[in-house]
């Protein structure tokens, strides 16, 4: 395929899109690279293991393939630069130093997640790292990333914003929108189009008119460049390059990165749009496997030293499953906290909570009284949804039981009633394949 033949000049030392061989790093910032993109494909392939047994809801779009692109824009910034991502982002938080525990807590939906749980995999958020978020809306989070940019500019601060989207938002209106406001006001951000030749299912000579992407932006001022994407040096050579110029010039700049995702468009995706031997022949060109048997062949690694920073990656992932597992979900009562409006102009109520007979504001929960908090408990062990053990505990701490009994596996008419959900999500092999209502034509995704 010609998408293919873009990027085939890039391997293990080899030439990359840009014509250029990157020497090699330092020996530390190689191991670190590499425990990098090792962490990011071990953590989203047990995330995939994970939401095939129902462990994670929601959908779930993983990386896996896409390490490069990722680790080496990342690389690229200070600590102070501001990130912004799609809602395939996972890879994107841990690069920025989200520790793996409180990125796979969030996919599980636990208070301990970098978003309270409240995000969930496509909204993971770390103020501290300045990640200011996956967002689901393709192209939803450009706007937002001009005005992080016009605050840096307008503060006199050093900060630029590296805004990451796919392929796909390169059609949406939002992206003429903001790469014009940018250049017209000197904003200090780069774009960086992360194609993975597909938006979805729809590949990239099938849905955009201009197949290189780094020219879409020119007729709005807006320089463009391309990068191997599959190799981690030139992401970060060219990512670099331009956050310099967006930083010292003030004049925004448009990266293009050219990978491959060797999984589906999410969970649901069965890749009938592409063929098994398009993506062996972009495996050929693992970003991880090429870099490390750079490594070795260069005498900065040895192999098993490799196969230690494998081994690691494992284990670190496998405690952020077990964290993950240990963590609460959030407490019903907090179903509306940090649901906010700006009122003043308009009285009214907000936030409505209906689920028992005495109607209240949904910021009022937790004064609502006894009632309410019943009848929500117990919807949620009817659904089955939910912290078990810590549905038990505040059933035992509010001295209320469960007053459905056996009644609530009946009907009005004393005929037994089938559980929703009953035997799902239990054992290992539970759930495996894809989980129904995840379809890929109800996403917004397109990258």
């Amino acid at each position: 395929m010609a998408a293919t033949d873009r990027t085939k000049r890039g391997g293990a030392g080899g030439e990359t899109l840009s014509g250029t061989q990157h020497s090699l790093p330092d020996a530390d910032t190689c191991r670190l690279v590499l425990e990098k993109m090792s962490l990011i494909r071990r953590f989203e392939e047990r995330a995939g293991e994970m939401y095939a047994k129902a462990k994670i809801g929601g959908f779930l779009h993983l990386c896996i393939g896409e390490e490069a692109t990722v680790v080496g824009a990342t690389q690229a910034l200070r600590d102070t630069d501001y990130l912004m991502s799609t809602y395939r982002e996972h890879g994107q938080a841990i690069a920025r130093g989200t520790p793996p525990d409180a990125v796979m807590a969030e996919l599980f939906g636990r208070v301990d997640g970098c978003s309270g749980g409240r995000g969930g995999s496509m909204h993971l958020f770390d103020l501290e790292r300045r990640f200011l978020g996956g967002y689901g809306i393709v192209g939803g989070s450009l706007p937002l990333s001009a005005g992080v940019a016009l605050a840096a500019d307008y503060t006199g601060s050093e900060d630029v914003i590296l805004s990451m989207m796919g392929d796909g938002a390169t059609n949406q209106g939002t992206f003429g929108e903001t790469v014009n406001l940018a250049a017209l006001w000197k904003l200090p951000v780069v774009f960086l189009i992360i194609n993975n030749q597909f938006g979805m299912g729809t590949a990239l000579h099938r849905h955009s008119a201009v197949t290189d992407l780094s020219l879409k932006s020119e007729g709005f001022g807006v320089p463009g460049t391309r990068c191997d994407g599959m190799d981690v040096l030139d992401v970060h050579a060219v990512v670099t390059k331009a956050l310099a110029c967006a930083r010292e010039e003030r004049r925004p700049q448009l990266v293009e990165a050219v990978t491959y995702r060797y999984r589906g468009h999410s969970m649901a995706d069965p890749e009938e749009y592409r063929t098994k031997e398009e993506v062996e022949e972009w495996r050929g060109r693992d970003p991880i496997v090429t870099f490390s048997k750079r490594l070795v062949e260069q005498g900065v690694l040895k192999t098993e030293d490799v196969e230690a920073i494998d081994a690691q990656a494992v284990a670190t992932v496998d405690e952020s499953v077990k964290f993950a597992d240990q963590s609460p979900f959030p407490d019903l009562d907090s179903l509306y906290d940090d649901v906010y409006v700006f009122t003043g102009d308009v009285p009214g109520w907000w936030t409505v909570d209906e689920r028992s007979p005495e109607v209240h504001r949904g910021e009022h929960e937790r004064e609502a009284g006894e009632l309410p908090h019943q009848l929500a408990e117990a919807g949620a062990a009817y659904a089955n949804v939910g912290d078990e053990e810590a549905r038990s505990r505040r059933q035992a701490k509010g001295g209320g039981d469960d007053e459905s009994g056996e009644e609530e596996d009946q009907d009005e008419n004393g005929d037994e009633v089938d559980e929703p959900g009953e035997g799902e999500g239990e054992g290992d092999d539970a759930g495996e394949g894809e989980v129904s209502g995840d379809e890929p034509e109800a996403e917004g995704g397109a990258d």
